[in-house]
């Protein structure tokens, strides 16, 4: 009797520990995602022959999870955007980035800070670059200098083009020349 209700305890329990295969394949494909490790990194990128954007950073972590496949910055980006004629027209640098590929994105976080031509001077905790959308935007606070206008501005919420030359804040205070802005009013 005994037996048979030893027997009868083991075939319940094993029957109870069935999984699905999917659940264990992903979480073998979590615990065996392939990290590739990258120093003194530079990514181009092109159309029609034309370095469009270059990224560079100290250390680079390519993971390689077919569900989620992203490259990391933990030590620190540099971003430079190039115009139609090759020259630099805005640079971004932070202190953390994070390439999330299936998304075409890239955000960058801690003390970022974007430049264009003009010495203009985004400064954010959090920016995001839309590669396909050839746009950077936040909804975190920013400060944007603009030494040549004598303009300091604030607000929460950021859009711009990729080389900081047209850009909107949706919640936004500060302080602004007035010639300057009398000056637009009466274009």
């Amino acid at each position: 009797m005994n037996k048979y209700l030893i027997l009868i305890v083991v075939i319940v329990t094993s029957f109870s520990c069935v999984t699905k295969m999917e659940d264990i394949d992903n979480l073998t494909s979590e615990l065996k995602a392939s990290i590739e490790v990258a120093t003194n990194v530079e990514i181009l990128y092109s159309d029609s022959a034309q370095i469009k954007v270059k990224i560079s950073g100290p250390t680079m972590n390519r993971y390689l999870d077919r569900n989620n496949p992203r490259e990391e910055f933990p030590n620190g980006v540099h971003v430079e955007f190039f115009g139609p004629d090759g020259q630099i027209e805005s640079w971004l640098d932070a202190d953390y980035a994070l390439r999330e590929t299936k998304k075409s994105r890239i955000i960058t976080r801690q003390n970022v800070n974007l430049y264009n031509e003009k010495n203009e001077k985004l400064e954010t905790w959090e920016l995001i670059w839309d590669e396909k959308g050839d746009r950077v935007y936040t909804d975190r606070f920013v400060m944007i200098t603009q030494p040549e206008r004598g303009d300091t501005s604030y607000g929460y919420g950021f859009v711009a083009n990729n080389d900081f030359t047209r850009f909107e804040i949706q919640k936004n205070s500060g302080k602004m020349n007035i010639d300057d802005i009398t000056k637009e009013l009466n274009k």
